[in-house]
């Protein structure tokens, strides 16, 4: 396990910004989901994909300093 923290600590201390850009794509993903004529989607109807998007992006904010 501290193996794999240590892996992913490496790989997300290179790539600081890709958790914000990852909740930014999620967020637009669900924006042109509402835009698309799907009809009543779980998906589209509960913003999941914001709801999720927002987390992960703020997450990502947060981790940028600790990450240096």
């Amino acid at each position: 396990m501290n193996d794999l923290m240590d892996r992913l600590n490496e790989f997300m201390s290179e790539r600081r910004g890709l958790l914000p850009l990852i909740g930014i794509g999620l967020i637009i993903l669900n924006f042109v989901l509402h835009l698309l004529p799907i009809g009543d989607l779980w998906l589209v109807t509960s913003n999941l994909f914001l709801h999720v998007g927002l987390i992960i992006a703020l997450i990502g904010i947060l981790l940028i300093n600790p990450l240096q």
